[in-house]
């Protein structure tokens, strides 16, 4: 036979070709270097016969290098949250212990006891700040500088984006001379059944309790408050958030009252509430500045207080409006974070006292945050005061060394308790 037709004759199996098309996916099978089939998920690997791709090197590089951050940043956080813990149980209850041992001198020497109690307190603050410093989350400071007028007494108005403002403020308040030891803080009403609630009740800070079913009756204990703890503590800042509650639960409800009223519509701050800065103002302004009687004249003429000077309009700012959240702070699983804060100081009597007048003075407020906030999401940073071409800005720097002196005191205090508690154990049993 002639070759042609001979070969013809073969049967298709054994010439691998088993059904038609069958050439085409022959050819089309991933081969080794042997020949041998290779699956196809690693056909681009073994195709090269000096070795793997480097796309794909360099795909199971990366996948590697992302496992390795993903566990070192676990394992951080989770070593971290052991520490807090830990710093926590001692720190506190030695605050606790302190003040309780040192009551006899609250009743001899009231001044002097809230003055020990205020240094503890700002070592306590100091600790909390100190987790976001190791952290990487550092502070840098706009507008005009509040240490001109650190000694003198201030209402703090702070827009509200997440727990992370009340931590940010503790570090950015430290190197503000006394301002730390003697302020008071009106904060949510759930914040007195966290761990640091404890050493607010003791301070005398004020919880609040949001909603109008709460509002008048808490704005009368707010003004009895103020007018039992803060000139017989010796207090001078006062710090509030006047949103009422954080950005992302108030925004829709402030846009919708905003367009029922004929309001800005604001997008980064919501609008301010009224009820607590008015309270504030009535109660702790000497009459003579804003002409409006306030409570408490006889402990104010003890304490030789002179009322609230100035207002203090504080604007916090994130990159890329991502706040840090507590959880943040304490684990630190967020890369370093620059944040900023813009300050603009007014007097307090060009603040004023009637309530229409103050609602639109404090709603202006609040819509210059706005356009703030704004032109620091656009550009990286806050516009200049009117007048100056350039806004300047100062990097917040705290001391590693007195941080680090902080923190080893608390865990010192509570060997301290630790031995003590055992001593009188062993005396008494």
């Amino acid at each position: 036979m002639e070759g042609g037709r001979e070969h013809a004759c073969v049967p298709r199996r054994e010439c691998g070709l088993g059904s038609p098309g069958a050439r085409g996916r022959r050819r089309r099978r991933p081969e080794g270097r042997a020949g041998a089939f290779v699956p196809p998920g690693l056909a681009g690997v073994a195709a090269r016969p000096d070795g793997p791709a480097p796309s794909a090197v360099k795909s199971m590089a990366v996948t590697l290098e992302q496992a390795q951050r993903v566990g070192y940043t676990c394992l951080k956080a989770l070593l971290r949250f052991a520490f807090m813990v830990a710093n926590n149980l001692v720190a506190i209850p030695s605050y606790v212990l302190y003040l309780i041992v040192l009551q006899p001198l609250r009743i001899l020497d009231s001044k002097s006891f809230w003055y020990i109690e205020g240094v503890l307190f700002k070592w306590l603050l100091a600790m909390v700040a100190s987790w976001g410093w190791w952290a990487g989350y550092t502070v840098v400071e706009w507008g005009d500088d509040v240490k001109a007028v650190s000694e003198d007494e201030a209402m703090v108005l702070v827009n509200h984006q997440a727990t992370g403002d009340v931590c940010t403020l503790m570090m950015c308040l430290q190197d503000k001379g006394t301002v730390v030891r003697q302020m008071m803080w009106l904060m949510d009403h759930i914040f007195k059944y966290t761990n640091f609630g404890i050493v607010s009740l003791i301070h005398g800070d004020f919880f609040i309790r949001q909603g109008k079913a709460h509002r008048d009756q808490q704005l009368v204990l707010l003004k009895d408050h103020l007018e039992k703890y803060y000139w017989s503590r010796n207090r001078k800042w006062i710090v509030l958030f006047p949103e009422g509650g954080f950005l992302r639960k108030r925004r829709e409800t402030s846009q919708a009252f905003a367009k029922k009223n004929n309001l800005p519509f604001l997008k980064h701050v919501t609008l301010p509430r009224l009820g607590a800065t008015q309270v504030i103002l009535k109660t702790l302004v000497a009459p003579q500045e804003n002409g409006t009687p306030s409570g408490g004249d006889a402990v104010r003429k003890e304490s030789k207080s002179k009322g609230l000077q100035w207002v203090i309009d504080t604007t916090i700012a994130y990159p890329k409006a991502e706040p840090i959240d507590i959880q943040t702070w304490i684990l630190g699983y967020r890369q370093p974070t620059v944040t900023h804060v813009h300050y603009r100081i007014f007097p307090v009597k060009d603040v004023p006292a009637e309530p229409e007048a103050l609602t639109n003075w404090l709603y202006q407020r609040f819509i210059e945050k706005e356009d703030l906030l704004t032109h620091f999401y656009e550009t990286g940073a806050f516009p200049p005061p009117q007048g100056q071409t350039k806004a300047i800005s100062r990097e917040m720097t705290l001391s590693n060394l007195w941080l680090v002196a902080i923190q080893s005191f608390a865990f010192l205090s509570g060997g301290m308790w630790y031995c003590l508690f055992q001593y009188l154990y062993h005396c008494l049993f």
